[in-house]
């Protein structure tokens, strides 16, 4: 059974006692049945990841202790920003799932003019929770330490108007675009990606990326769902130049 991993938004030290918070302890005492005395272990970026030990457990309350520090190596050394059109239904809670498991750096929502989903301030600020939450869900199953930063959903234009030119390579994928991935140079340590979401983009919007510096790039003959070629365009870049790669495994 794999050991029962929690992110607690904190500093961790070893010997201190933490209070779980009632979800985190339901989630323990009623979904996995730990017990005291059962071990998991409790991580963050800022303080790493230690081996923890249940100490009570009730109904909605539970105590842990920690213990030793465990050392992690699973961060990518590729800084991976995926800019996703936000997409319907579960499908945005999908990719943001799977883009966490895959070493994804930073995840920023964007809506385009074919975008299917309208959301206001508030409805915004929520959706930008909840997938924070999905985010630290699945650095808890896949080993991650440091959860992407979850930035809050804006219109495209907007977020090319601030866009700063950090990445060293920035990529759009453009069903029948000429490039490949596979022929371009490898970056120092930063790619952005840029996805569009179930409509794809607009011709206008294909022009502002190409304005704003991005390579158009193709995956193949296929036509993608929004959330296959977000996965399919993360793969293929940390087995290229992440730890993915070949050198790396």
């Amino acid at each position: 059974m794999a050991l029962t991993r929690l992110f607690i938004d904190g500093a961790l030290q070893r010997g201190q006692n933490l209070d779980l918070d009632s979800e985190q302890a339901h989630y323990i005492g009623r979904a996995l049945r730990l017990r005291a005395g059962d071990s998991l272990s409790v991580f963050n970026a800022k303080s790493g990841e230690f081996a923890a030990v249940v100490v009570s457990v009730s109904k909605s309350n539970a105590t842990v202790q920690v213990g030793a520090h465990i050392e992690t190596a699973t961060e990518s050394p590729l800084k991976l920003q995926l800019v996703q059109g936000v997409s319907r239904g579960d499908r945005m809670d999908f990719v943001v799932q799977k883009a966490t498991e895959l070493g994804v750096k930073r995840i920023t929502p964007v809506l385009t003019e074919y975008s299917m989903v309208k959301l206001d301030g508030t409805r915004a600020e929520k959706r930008r929770a909840h997938w924070q939450k999905v985010a630290i869900s699945a650095c808890e199953q896949s080993g991650r330490i440091r959860p992407p930063l979850i930035d809050p959903p804006v219109p495209l234009k907007t977020w090319f108007g601030g866009k700063t030119h950090e990445a060293d390579v920035d990529l759009i994928l453009q069903p029948g675009a000429t490039r490949a991935m596979t022929s371009l140079t490898v970056p120092k340590t930063k790619v952005c990606l840029l996805i569009g979401p179930e409509g794809g983009f607009s011709d206008a919007e294909y022009d502002d990326a190409e304005f704003a510096g991005f390579t158009a790039v193709s995956l193949g003959p296929r036509v993608l769902r929004t959330e296959t070629a977000a996965l399919a365009a993360v793969s293929v870049a940390q087995s290229l130049w992440g730890d993915l790669a070949p050198s790396a495994l």
